[in-house]
C-alpha cells in the first residue's frame, strides 16, 4: 500500500523494527517506515487493547505512539529515523509487543 519513491542520493541507515533489522532511507519518520514495512498497527489502547495506527501524520492525534529506543509513548510520525534506532510496537500504556505484527 505504501512505498517510498526512489532517490539517487538517499543514504540508508539500519534500524530495528520489532526486533528485525531493516535498511531504511535516512530522513524519514518512524511512522513512515512502519507503514512502508507493512505494520498494520503501531500500538494498542490501554483499556480495550484496540489496535491503532498512524492517522494524521503530523503529531496531533497521538495514534502512532511506539516504543522508540526503550522509551514508550513516542510519536512515531514526529520522530526521524537514526542509525541503530530500536523501534517496537507499543502495548497499552507503554510495554512493547514482542515479534512483528503483520496482520
Amino acid at each position: 500500500m505504501f512505498k517510498q519513491l526512489p532517490s539517487s542520493d538517499a543514504k540508508s541507515v539500519e534500524v530495528s523494527l520489532n526486533g528485525v533489522k531493516i535498511q531504511v532511507t535516512e530522513g524519514i519518520t518512524v511512522a513512515a517506515i512502519a507503514l512502508i514495512h507493512g505494520l498494520r498497527h503501531t500500538r494498542t489502547t490501554p483499556v480495550s487493547a484496540s489496535k491503532r495506527a498512524p492517522f494524521c501524520m503530523m503529531g496531533v492525534c497521538y495514534e502512532c505512539q511506539m516504543v522508540i529506543d526503550g522509551k514508550p509513548n513516542q510519536r512515531a510520525c514526529m520522530t526521524y529515523v537514526q542509525q541503530g534506532m530500536q523501534v517496537d510496537t507499543q502495548q497499552g500504556v507503554g510495554s512493547k509487543i514482542g515479534g512483528i505484527v503483520y496482520e
